[in-house]
């Protein structure tokens, strides 16, 4: 394999990291290793041994290009802060250019113990390896920035939880593994040189756009803020729940990190929590945006030094772009629910009555426990007349009856566009997906690989999650939501 390690991150200095090197596992095996983003780094693995692949993404060995190290930084947990995280359980291997330009970071996780590891193992267990493979790689399919997964292995060795697990290793690949956590780090020691650097090296690797801005940092914060806010619309508009956005877990390029208890909704719920340690639901489904902002606020604090010479100046630049934040997020709330409702933006309708009719639904979803998912894939089989496909809706909600009034509004909505049944369909199903990886799909996938070393349902249910949009003859069971003995009422970190 091309393995043509560069790590620029190095320049910054000791004070952003520790060089050191995964610990070798015992047994390493090769679960996985993704075809299409390997081609996308031009690395190919045909013809190479299983078992040397498996060394090479367990971290057992290390290409001789590579200079392995730990990041630091800081972060609010559940908004309590913690001035020493750091990479506790992964290794930055350096990054890989894509084939069509640019470059992305490659990490392992999972692959032992770092001086941010405080009392943990540094070590993945086998099941949330799985999830995050399945969750991030399904992201990337439904349109969503997020870090990739380049393999899975499974480690022959096992790791202490509430029980031993078998334990496993991913290597995952993000445009950045900076975090508004990062900034954090240097702003609570009050190192502004090294906020600047590091504000520096973003600019350089994620933002070059903002290079020849008057003021480059400014320019980036509001990049920053924007990437955010049409991130967590995104994961609105799918019913995904992140499940701990604190911000060490919020990337500064704007994609989705840290698929640790994170879930897609079954059952429509405004206040949904699964995360097992989210007590309070400070990231309730409803809750993430507000927390968008808030992280935002955090990175605005460790920036403010850069923005302006006069804090008070400082402070209020940053202040409109986050107000800029809710704007934004608004729009794109909006005009993503109006696509999947196949509405568009038109001069005879106010956006804020297309705003009460879509939050309407979502209402009365809630107050009929109907499917996140499969009722707005029903919904994009309807015509702009009632026919005999309107009952196949109704059957989602507890009460059938309680969407026919909103069947009628939006209806009268629809006779203000101008695509035909056909058109409009087309674009609903484009961005309303058939397949979700549900909660008790990835139990499932969990159980039978931890229990029996059993990885058939994991690339099953992978192979399905590819083509997320497309309706798949013979695999309608991966539509259906849980049966009442399938429910999964809490996620778990794997920490």
């Amino acid at each position: 394999m091309n393995l043509a390690f560069k790590n620029r991150y190095l320049a910054l200095g000791e004070g952003f990291y520790e060089q050191c090197k995964p610990t070798p596992v015992a047994e390493p095996g090769l679960i996985t290793f993704n075809h299409e983003l390997g081609a996308e780094l031009g690395l190919s693995v045909q013809g190479l041994d299983e078992h040397f692949l498996a060394a090479v993404f367990s971290g057992n060995v290390i290409h001789e290009a590579c200079e392995p190290l730990a990041m630091a930084y800081a972060g609010h947990q559940f908004g309590h802060f913690n001035p020493q995280l750091g990479d506790g359980r992964a290794i930055y291997l350096g990054e890989l250019d894509l084939a069509d330009g640019g470059a992305l970071d490659i990490q392992l996780k999972g692959s032992g113990r770092t001086r941010y590891s405080r009392n943990g193992d540094g070590r993945a267990a086998l099941g949330p390896v799985l999830r995050e493979y399945l969750l991030s790689e399904a992201m990337h399919q439904l349109h969503v920035p997020t870090t990739r997964a380049l393999a899975a292995v499974t480690t022959g060795e096992q790791v202490a939880r509430e029980r031993l697990l078998p334990g496993g290793v991913i290597t995952r690949a993000a445009s950045s593994f900076i975090r508004v956590g990062s900034f954090q780090y240097f702003s609570m020691q009050g190192d502004t040189p090294s906020v600047k650097a590091l504000a520096d090296y973003v600019i350089e690797r994620n933002y070059p756009e903002v290079r020849d801005a008057d003021n480059p940092c400014l320019a980036l914060f509001e990049s920053v803020v924007l990437r955010q806010a049409s991130l967590i619309a995104q994961w609105m508009q799918l019913g995904f729940i992140h499940g701990v956005m604190n911000t060490d877990n919020m990337s500064i390029a704007g994609e989705t990190i840290d698929y640790g208890p994170c879930a897609f909704m079954d059952f429509y719920s405004h206040h949904q929590v699964y995360s097992s340690i989210d007590r309070q639901g400070r990231y309730a489904y409803s809750n993430q945006p507000n927390m968008g902002v808030w992280n935002l606020s955090r990175l605005a604090e460790a920036l403010l030094p850069l923005l302006a010479e006069d804090a008070d100046t400082a402070v209020s630049l940053a202040t409109e772009i986050l107000e800029r934040y809710i704007t934004h997020y608004e729009q794109q709330w909006l005009s993503g629910f109006r696509a999947k409702c196949g509405l568009t933006a038109i001069a005879a309708v106010k956006p804020e009555e297309d705003k009460m009719l879509l939050e309407s639904l979502l209402e009365i979803m809630a107050e009929n426990q109907a499917d996140f998912t499969l009722t707005f894939y029903t919904l994009s089989q309807l015509t702009a007349e009632p026919n005999d496909k309107d009952a196949a809706l109704r059957e989602l909600f507890a009460q059938p009856e309680a969407i026919d009034d909103w069947l009628v509004r939006w209806r009268q909505r629809l006779s203000f566009e101008t695509m035909t049944d056909s058109k409009r369909q087309a674009c609903m199903q484009s961005v309303n997906p058939v397949y979700i990886p549900r909660n008790h799909q990835i139990e499932a996938v969990i159980r039978a690989a931890e229990d029996h070393n059993d990885f058939g349902p994991f690339h099953a249910l992978h192979e399905v999650l590819q083509n997320p949009f497309q309706y798949q003859q013979g695999k309608d069971h991966y539509m259906l939501p849980p049966a009442p003995d399938e429910v999964v009422l809490q996620t778990f970190c794997g920490t």
